[in-house]
């Protein structure tokens, strides 16, 4: 394996980085609680050096109810007692920056858990009160204030709002246990300010901002109107002020921001990497498209396209924790992703999809700018369905039982073949055994293998991360470009082969060529020209 610069060696690291993804409670757990844990990541740093990662995002960490997996923090300073303790997690920071791998939190700024110190202030403070300004407290509409103060439309299903025993009324953009706060005041903003510098000065690299488009909420809160533009509380102007003062803060300390921005207009998407806004934002056009050939040549077009006028490198990925698991998803029918088509027992193809996932895998890792890769999908792991009285997910409940929610994508990892020491918090099921990251350590051919030949050869060969990307000539539904230093990639998802562009090697593939040197359907393959 390639040698490891260190840190300090490649200052515009985050343009080209490989980035893994930490679900800390599914990741690995030493204890033997069933719930993973921050040992269990310190355990497995080397594996994950190995894998040859370039930084790690850790889902929240912090002191958390858990309510939405951790999305409602009560202490942004402080680290959950089940995933062990602050000086663990500096501990952490340190001994993966030995190994060439930095550190990214996740900042949750739109909203905090009801059981935060503000917020139960708040509902002992009563209407009018200085601690209810930090929120968006309101009185109910109707006769008697028994209607919601606006109609606005749930991030989740149900209503944003939920009344107090004083009657007054409190915005949740997500589930009740999340209280929104209110980014006019100034006390907000100093706060979050600080919670950047506390995490810089533990030697954090970066920070992924949560829901990045929605802190600010239109004046007066006014009602929803299907189409009406500007939405009410999401992309509002006056959050990009926000993020200024928020790269302010970065710079002081060399810091990089990835934002979750979920916005269709691609020009004001590229607003928010604007040289003094965040420097990254995650790719979800990307992410959602289905597995055919033209719909993924779009997706890369526009989404270098919408990159190019602020110089922002982009990011791919195929799924997280909140999305459906690559080798489940392309195994469907439908190859896609979108919440509201969620739904329990929908078939699947998991060889078809494996076949996929890891062609798409080839494709990710070959295109221009960084890569996120989420836990597990290294090993291949499908979705599982999760048993109706095991399921955690908020989302699930306040659907009304009809989503299956998104803990199917975060049960807990398979290190070993051996059943687990405890019950984990989410059933692993008995079939995940031989998908073991021991055993696959072992195969040439297995998923975690090519995942490990793949990151050493794009930290290693010449033409991969940022910089630009070529179409070639090729058949329809096939996917061929060119990359700096003669660098090829290409992806056949057509019913034929595809005959191969002129090339002195082949550098890696993620499956058999036929037995004419053709790249067979559902198949990877790069070149060096």
């Amino acid at each position: 394996m390639a040698a490891i610069p260190p840190p300090e060696a490649t200052e515009d690291w985050w343009r080209s980085a490989a980035i893994y993804q930490v679900y800390v409670r599914s990741f690995a757990d030493a204890d033997g609680d069933g719930t993973g844990d921050l040992a269990g990541v310190r355990g497995r740093l080397p594996y994950l050096a190995e894998l040859g990662v370039d930084a790690l995002w850790f889902t929240p960490w912090y002191l958390s109810p858990l309510a939405d997996g951790g999305y409602d923090v009560a202490d942004y300073r402080s680290i959950d007692p089940a995933f062990g303790t602050l000086g663990e997690a500096e501990k952490l920071i340190a001994e993966a920056r030995e190994l060439g791998i930095r550190t990214i939190v996740d900042i949750v700024p739109n909203h905090v858990s009801d059981q935060h110190a503000w917020f139960r202030a708040a509902l002992a403070a009563g209407p009018g009160s200085p601690e209810r300004e930090l929120f968006h407290f309101r009185p109910g509409r109707g006769e008697h204030g028994e209607l919601a103060p606006n109609d606005w439309p749930s991030q989740f299903a149900g209503s944003t709002w939920t009344r107090v025993e004083d009657g007054e009324w409190y915005l949740h953009l997500f589930a009740p246990e999340q209280p929104d706060l209110n980014w006019t005041h100034p006390v907000v903003r100093e706060e979050h300010e600080n919670v950047l510098r506390f995490w810089f000065e533990r030697g954090v690299a970066g920070v992924r901002i949560d829901s990045a488009a929605l802190l600010t909420k239109a004046d007066g809160l006014p009602d929803f109107v299907e189409g009406r533009d500007p939405h009410p509380y999401i992309d509002q102007d006056e959050i990009h002020d926000i993020y200024r003062s928020w790269r302010a803060v970065a710079d002081e300390y060399g810091g990089v921001f990835v934002g979750e921005v979920w916005l269709p207009d691609s020009e004001r998407f590229a607003r928010y990497l604007r040289p003094d806004e965040l420097h990254t934002a995650f790719n979800f056009n990307f992410l959602a498209c289905p597995w055919d050939a033209a719909r993924l040549r779009t997706a890369v077009e526009e989404t270098l396209a919408e990159h190019a006028p602020v110089g922002a490198p982009a990011t791919w990925v195929l799924c997280n924790h909140d999305v459906t698991r690559t080798v489940t998803r392309y195994g469907r029918r439908e190859t896609g992703f979108d919440f509201a088509a969620k739904a329990f027992g929908t078939p699947t193809d998991l060889e078809l999809g494996t076949r996929r996932a890891r062609a798409a895998a080839l494709l990710s890792l070959a295109l221009p700018g960084s890569v996120y890769l989420y836990q597990g999908e290294e090993l291949g792991l499908p979705e599982v369905e999760i048993p109706l009285d095991r399921i955690q997910d908020p989302m699930h409940f306040r659907s009304g039982g009809t989503d299956p929610g998104r803990d199917g994508c975060r049960v807990p990892l398979p290190w070993t073949a051996a059943p687990p020491a405890a019950e984990p918090w989410l059933p692993q099921p008995e079939a995940w055994t031989h998908y073991a990251a021991e055993l696959q350590a072992g195969q040439t051919d297995s998923m975690l293998s090519l995942y490990r030949t793949a990151l050493g050869l794009r930290r290693s060969e010449a033409g991969f991360g940022d910089g630009p990307l070529s179409w070639l000539p090729a058949a329809d539904g096939v996917l061929a470009f060119a990359r700096p230093e003669g660098l090829v990639c290409v992806v056949n998802l057509a019913a034929e082969p595809a005959v191969l562009p002129a090339h002195s090697h082949v550098l890696l593939r993620s499956g058999p060529l036929d037995g004419g040197g053709r790249l067979p359907q559902d198949t990877a393959v790069w070149l060096r020209a």
